[in-house]
């Protein structure tokens, strides 16, 4: 008999488990072992790397490979849990490099429509396990997104300049409350730059102050050198 109740409970705790986005494996985790390894291969050696010039930005990963396609999963393939672990490894890494001050996450916003059709903004999610494990204040209404942009994958840098600007305005909270402390925004990836300096212009023209960006994933390549950012 209590063979057969081990066995029982191994096999209810195998249909328990959950699929990996990924690979589909069966794992208690939001990613298997296999994936989380070929995940934490894609981290830079030096996230803050970029962290110079007038925009620094802080990066956990290389856009590519398997973080790519959590990426992809996690915006595109309504796999939320996705955000978990990956806002948990970018706060580690956060907290492992710079030091601790007072400031508040605003994550880039999506525009309303794009918001009500894949029910959830990835960069908000990404935020929150952010600030769980940094301790780091979350404020989701610091900016608004009034313009419904073009997807940036498919565009020049100039054309996501264009396509980005005047997209962004104050949001409900900093409308009626303006933060004393420093902005962290935070995006799933940064490429160009082009979203986080249309963010940045909004809250400059109110007077507030941006500490940098923060993402999961860069494209390396896209960030201006030091000195040449232009917020």
């Amino acid at each position: 008999m209590p063979n057969w109740t081990q066995n029982f409970h191994s096999l209810l705790n195998l249909f328990l488990e959950l699929q990996c986005p990924l690979c589909q494996r069966p794992t208690p985790q939001e990613f298997c072992q296999d994936c989380t390894r070929q995940l934490q291969r894609c981290k830079l050696s030096n996230p803050q790397e970029f962290w110079r010039g007038e925009l620094p930005v802080f990066a956990w990963g290389n856009y590519s490979g398997t973080l790519k396609r959590a990426i992809a999963a996690l915006k595109y393939d309504n796999q939320p849990q996705i955000a978990k672990p990956l806002g948990q490894w970018l706060a580690k890494a956060w907290l492992d490099s710079q030091p601790q001050q007072r400031l508040i996450v605003v994550p880039i916003p999506l525009h309303a429509d794009k918001l009500k059709m894949r029910g959830y903004n990835q960069a908000e999610l990404l935020a929150e396990s952010f600030c769980d494990f940094t301790g780091l204040v979350l404020q989701p209404q610091g900016i608004k997104r009034i313009k419904a942009t073009d997807a940036q994958f498919s565009l020049s840098a100039s054309q996501r300049e264009h396509n980005l600007a005047d997209a962004f305005v104050l949001g409900t909270e900093f409308h009626r409350q303006r933060p004393n402390d420093l902005v962290l925004l935070l995006d799933d990836i940064y490429t160009t730059g082009a979203t986080v300096r249309s963010a940045v212009q909004a809250l400059q023209k109110q007077g507030i102050s941006v500490y940098g960006v923060v993402a999961i994933a860069t494209s390396s390549r896209n960030i201006v050198p030091t000195g040449n950012n232009k917020v």
